[in-house]
């Protein structure tokens, strides 16, 4: 099982960063332990589809440089999801579905420009 996994953003980029990952996505934030916290960024629940929930963590990183390539992949509704990215002005680009036979899946970036995959469950 996965615990969590840690991409980065731009420092002052919070705010943005909730707006995705609890606005668009709907993802409960967790509060980080106060040592934690005082380095910025923010974590949050990754709900489970067929298995136990997960986290992501958001750190704040001076040099940042989205991921474009390396990339968390999310198993998700990926109708639903989907769906809630277009709504609010997020590119959704399906995979073609040869790459990987009978699983859909697509890629998104967040509100900083890193990479994101979400797979049906």
């Amino acid at each position: 099982m996965l615990h969590h996994v840690q991409v980065s953003c731009p420092p002052g980029a919070e705010d943005r960063v909730r707006e995705f990952y609890a606005g668009t996505l709907g993802w409960a934030e967790l509060p980080k332990p106060p040592i934690l916290a005082a380095r910025g960024g923010c974590w949050f629940r990754v709900p489970g589809v067929g298995g136990p929930d997960s986290e992501l963590h958001v750190g704040v990183e001076e040099d940042f440089r989205p991921a474009r390539k390396a990339h968390p992949a999310f198993v998700a509704d990926v109708d639903a999801v989907a769906e809630a990215l277009t709504r609010d002005g997020h590119p959704v680009h399906w995979a073609d579905p040869a790459e990987i036979p009978g699983r859909r899946r697509f890629h998104t970036s967040d509100s900083v420009g890193n990479r994101l995959e979400f797979l049906a469950g």
